[in-house]
């Protein structure tokens, strides 16, 4: 067996760093593309009444909007969940004391 590598919770080492960098990056790769593919099929439902060979300016403007309130919207759930993280580490911290 391949000594670089090892299943979850086998007990037999770690995963190999780069190829857990990897994954990492691969992972981000796949989430950065599905939140492209969501907003794209939202923004699209929303501003686009009758497709045609070019953009209106009506439709290009909403399509800013869109992506500015979707990437908005985004950063604050982020934002949200990590001070909701935060305060549960430290009210965890603070009952260990």
């Amino acid at each position: 067996m391949d000594s670089s590598w090892s299943a979850p919770g086998s007990g037999e080492g770690a995963m190999d760093p780069e190829l857990q960098h990897f994954l990492q990056v691969e992972s981000q790769k796949q989430r950065f593309q599905q939140l492209v593919h969501q907003m794209t099929g939202l923004c699209w439902e929303k501003c686009v009444d009758k497709p045609g060979p070019k953009l209106d300016s009506r439709a290009e403007a909403c399509f800013v909007n869109c992506v500015e309130r979707f990437i908005d919207t985004s950063q604050f759930i982020l934002n949200r969940l990590e001070q909701t993280h935060r305060s549960k580490a430290l009210f965890s911290e603070s009952l260990s004391d």
